[in-house]
């Protein structure tokens, strides 16, 4: 017997026993997380997954493509799993309408996916896991801002102030295009496209502008850039639960830029405070500080209330203005180069109707029809947002005769919704006609509405209208004054690259000639 127990011990060294124990707990811990399908939603339809991962491997490099060909054969809602998490998939314009405006209350909530608590310090009201309460208060401070501001007359001139900072950036832009031309062939836009947008934003949330070399611009630009990097690749610490106690290079580096970046937006708040005067609202910034000390009695949350959510908002507010225009006006330079009949027919427009002696005004949106459907074209054909942030649900539901329990992790195909062949004629088709009324003097409504951009319902982008106008503004001024074009016969790259927001590749062919 004790020759025995000696032959078995001299079989394990030491290393060998730690790695089998380690070896061990890595199963207990995978069995533990292993899927677990409530029994409600046993009877959604959707692929097989494997074990312990699920679905990932039918999601592929495109998940919005992937998910799409897989809702045609298991319909608008439809079950997956990602890692332990099961997730359902809402796809179909009235099936997502029925969820998110319908029942809005149902599935107004966010899941508790790791990654978010590291987003502005967990006090923003997009990604926050908080209360309803909670986030619909710190909504509606945003909100009343967000109007505070754009309400607000320049003193300057008879426009508002969101307007005069759009439409001096849009202008500058344009002459920064042509003194490129003057020192180079050709040039790669975005770079530029980005310190205008981010110029617009640091106006509306801080009242500066920054020179294009500025070194506390380009800070800003730098970590949003490494942000989208970074967040596009996903964080798997959110399906799976073990990732969080192992070393990760990508959720390291994700922690790092959002700690940079609120360190970023609190020195910027704080420079506020010292110079706030409750007599000169200068920003959304200071009217957040004006609202938080009222302790007005309509916004009863008192958590919500404290001055410390006030960078998390205004950190929500310029990221998420800053990259979706961004991304928006870049695939509007694509498309005006790849469609030059589309750019000229735009033109006409603008020489007809405003002419080239001033620029134009968000006021002339209404008689710029083409221009319009271009830009809502631009958001249906790129579909750069193929996703909503995902929601979850608040309360054990029904979803046209489906159980939903509570807590269940939702994802709403936008991406779908705007290449649907039952919504839209030739959907893989970039036609602006589409949007036009049926005597083409102005805009078809009904058909605009069926663009899914910006979410739906409660958790609707409370700036979507503000990035509307800028995006209109920018178009606007840059196509009255310039003619875009590719150097040579160069073409370009259109395919999208798969990320929180979908850009394409950047191309450093980009050409422009003025106009007058």
């Amino acid at each position: 017997m004790t020759s025995v127990l000696a032959r078995s011990q001299s079989l394990l060294s030491v290393p060998e026993i730690l790695i089998s124990a380690a070896v061990f707990c890595l199963l207990l811990l995978l069995f533990k997380t292993r899927q677990r399908i409530p029994a409600g939603l046993r009877k959604l339809r959707g692929p097989r997954g494997y074990p312990f991962i699920g679905n990932i491997l039918d999601l592929g490099k495109n998940p919005h493509l992937a998910l799409t060909g897989l809702s045609q054969k298991y319909g608008d809602i439809m079950l997956i799993h990602l890692g332990a998490r099961p997730v359902v998939v809402l796809s179909g314009l009235e099936t997502i309408k029925q969820a998110l405006v319908k029942q809005g209350s149902d599935f107004s909530g966010r899941p508790d996916l790791y990654s978010f608590q590291f987003i502005g310090d967990g006090q923003t009201f997009t990604f926050g896991h908080n209360s309803e309460e909670s986030w619909r208060v710190r909504r509606r401070l945003a909100q009343n801002a967000l109007k505070t501001f754009a309400g607000s007359t320049s003193p300057n001139s008879s426009m508002c102030l969101l307007e005069e900072h759009v439409s001096k950036e849009a202008e500058y832009l344009a002459a920064k295009f042509r003194n490129l031309m003057k020192e180079k062939e050709s040039f790669e836009p975005f770079q530029y496209v980005v310190i205008s947008v981010v110029n617009v934003i640091c106006a509306m949330c801080f009242g500066k502008r920054y020179d294009h070399e500025d070194q506390e611009l380009l800070k800003i630009v730098d970590i949003n850039n490494d942000f989208g990097l970074v967040a596009a690749s996903g964080n798997p610490a959110d399906f799976f639960p073990i990732l969080q106690y192992l070393p990760s290079r990508s959720m390291e580096a994700f922690k790092d830029l959002n700690r940079r970046f609120n360190v970023l937006m609190k020195k910027l708040v704080e420079e506020h405070y010292e110079g706030f005067d409750k007599n000169n609202i200068r920003d959304i910034t200071d009217s957040l500080i004006s609202f938080c000390q009222d302790k007005k009695p309509n916004l009863n949350a008192k958590d919500a209330l404290e001055d410390k959510n006030i960078v998390g908002i205004v950190n929500e507010l310029f990221g998420a203005g800053f990259d979706t225009v961004t991304t928006a006006l870049s695939w509007c330079l694509l498309y005006l180069v790849t469609y030059p009949e589309i750019q000229k027919r735009i033109q006409e427009e603008l020489d007809q109707i405003i002419g080239r002696e001033r620029t134009p005004k968000q006021s002339d949106r209404a008689m710029l029809p083409y221009s319009e459907a271009f830009m809502y074209e631009m958001f249906r054909h790129s579909s750069f947002i193929p996703f909503t942030i995902p929601h979850c649900t608040t309360r054990d539901t029904a979803l046209n005769g489906f159980y939903i329990p509570k807590d269940t992790c939702v994802f709403v195909n936008q991406w779908q919704v705007n290449h649907d062949p039952k919504l839209w004629k030739e959907p893989s088709v970039f036609n602006p006609d589409r949007f036009l009324a049926t005597d083409g003097t102005g805009i078809n409504r009904v058909e605009c509405e069926k663009v899914m951009t910006f979410g739906l319902g409660k958790r609707q982008c409370i700036g979507q209208n503000i990035a509307k106008w800028e995006v209109f503004l920018f178009l606007t001024t840059l196509v009255q004054k310039l003619e875009f074009t590719l150097s040579g016969r160069e073409m370009m790259d259109a395919t999208p690259q798969y990320g929180l927001t979908m850009k394409y590749k950047k191309c450093e062919h980009f050409r422009v000639k003025p106009r007058f």
